[in-house]
């Protein structure tokens, strides 16, 4: 431990021997926050994350400069799958103390993979749609979106426990204990992940003695729907009773009416209309003959120029297919994105593209296929041109050239930023006394990275063949 005053190192005594001040409140707080610090360190042994996270902010509260106490609260954080709480301790921490600081190792792990940061931009940007779906109320949604964020940040607690309220909202009992089992394995003792397993377990198995949902009485009606409108039927309705006699003869009286009004009024009209009916099906008839008469003449003529038509598109198909193979190449391209969309392999979807580059002519090729070919040009690039650059390299340090060159010609094909890639391309050609090639990349060195050391050297090469020339 070190004085605040003039930071000398101190001794048992309660002031500073180098500078006389007292340090004996110094003492304890120092005293104090190392033990908080202890004891975030013990809980986060045993994954009470939570717990270690208040341990470590009140270590930080009684001192700030606690590199070990940040860089800790930094690791827990990331393993509750707070990447920007984590990154936001671990900078705190790497400007507070630049030189040897594991912060710095922290720090590099993350941003050195480009594909991490792109994963974490994405888990905050769904996580963040997410809660803007559920204060929409389009749940569904927002549980399509969280499960998505749990795929690229499967640790991500916050968005668990979420998914779980969700599911409890939906009284999907079961998916969100599946979903509070995960936060528990993650956090034990997270207090909002205990609140709601408490509940759920509660409406899993509820204890004994708890009060049963009171039975609603039967409805005393019957309700039922036809088309758009509910009718409401009375049980238990008493009619009036009449005498069996005049029950009779009302009976005989409603029938004797019917009849005669059916026999005066209906017959007549319903003869009358099928007679009707049956002229107009008869015009109809004919007149439908008529059209259908014209209209075979004209679908023979339109077979006829269809037959031809077939004939001419069979031939260019057979042409389409035969000649070039274009839809074989149409093919492997659509194989290699489903590999790279499956696998994310970036060397094994690079082999399928330059397979497709060596059997075909990328300049005589449709648009679309130009632009899905250069999409997974652009995202294997960078991991394809560093293993090919490694290769190449090793190659050129065993004095391997003609190697060198294909590995190296191929880093700087999948991505032209690489320029230690172009710079020992032009290193290999001057060692195999291949100067023709050697100049014009040279030259894009100088071009396209002034002012560092790959092209001042390209700039010394160049000057040496102009020289040789002149001598010449």
């Amino acid at each position: 431990m070190f004085c605040y005053n003039c930071g000398c190192h101190l001794s048992e005594h309660d002031f500073c021997t180098a500078c006389g001040a007292d340090v004996s409140l110094y003492k304890k707080i120092m005293y104090v926050s190392n033990r908080f610090y202890n004891d975030g360190l013990e809980k986060a042994a045993v994954r009470d994350l939570s717990g270690a996270v208040n341990s470590l902010r009140q270590s930080l509260k009684f001192n700030k400069n606690n590199i070990d106490a940040r860089n800790l609260l930094g690791l827990v954080y990331f393993e509750m799958g707070e990447v920007v709480a984590a990154l936001s301790e671990w900078v705190i921490s790497k400007n507070m103390r630049s030189d040897k600081n594991i912060a710095d190792d922290y720090i590099n792990m993350i941003q050195s993979n480009p594909t991490r940061l792109d994963s974490i931009n994405q888990t905050i940007k769904k996580y963040n749609q997410a809660l803007v779906y559920c204060l929409q109320d389009s749940k569904d949604l927002a549980v399509i979106q969280l499960k998505k964020v749990l795929s690229l940040n499967p640790k991500f607690i916050r968005a668990h426990q979420l998914l779980a309220l969700l599911y409890m909202d939906a009284e999907d009992w079961d998916h969100a204990q599946r979903e509070l089992k995960k936060c528990e394995n993650i956090d034990r003792n997270n207090t909002l992940t205990l609140r709601y397993s408490k509940e759920v377990e509660q409406m899993l198995a509820p204890e004994d003695g708890t009060k049963q949902t009171p039975k609603h009485k039967k409805d005393d009606v019957v309700r039922y729907q036809r088309d758009n409108e509910v009718i409401i039927q009375p049980l238990n309705v008493k009619e009036q009773k009449n005498s069996g006699a005049s029950t009779l003869i009302n009976i005989g009286i409603g029938l004797v009416i019917g009849l005669a009004a059916m026999y005066f009024l209906v017959v007549p009209s319903i003869i009358s209309n099928a007679n009707n009916e049956s002229q107009k099906t008869i015009k109809d008839i004919g007149n439908q003959l008529d059209v259908k008469t014209s209209r075979i003449q004209e679908l023979e003529s339109e077979l006829d120029s269809i037959k031809a038509d077939n004939d001419s598109l069979q031939k260019e198909l057979e042409a389409f297919v035969g000649t070039d193979g274009t839809i074989k190449t149409m093919d492997s391209l659509l194989e290699a994105a489903q590999n790279y969309l499956d696998t994310e392999d970036a060397v094994s979807t690079a082999e399928y593209l330059e397979t497709i580059a060596e059997g075909v002519n990328l300049e005589e090729t449709s648009d679309s296929f130009k632009g899905l070919y250069n999409i997974l040009v652009q995202k294997i690039g960078p991991t394809v041109s560093a293993t090919y650059y490694s290769t190449g390299y090793s190659a050129y340090k065993d004095e391997d050239y003609q190697t060198a060159i294909v590995n190296l010609k191929k880093a700087v094909f999948y991505d032209a930023k690489n320029g230690d890639a172009l710079y020992n391309l032009g290193n290999a050609y001057r060692m195999s006394e291949n100067a023709q090639e050697a100049i014009p990349i040279y030259q894009k060195v100088v071009e396209n990275f002034p002012g560092t050391e790959k092209a001042r050297k390209s700039q010394q090469y160049l000057d040496q063949y102009v020289q040789q020339n002149a001598a010449n």
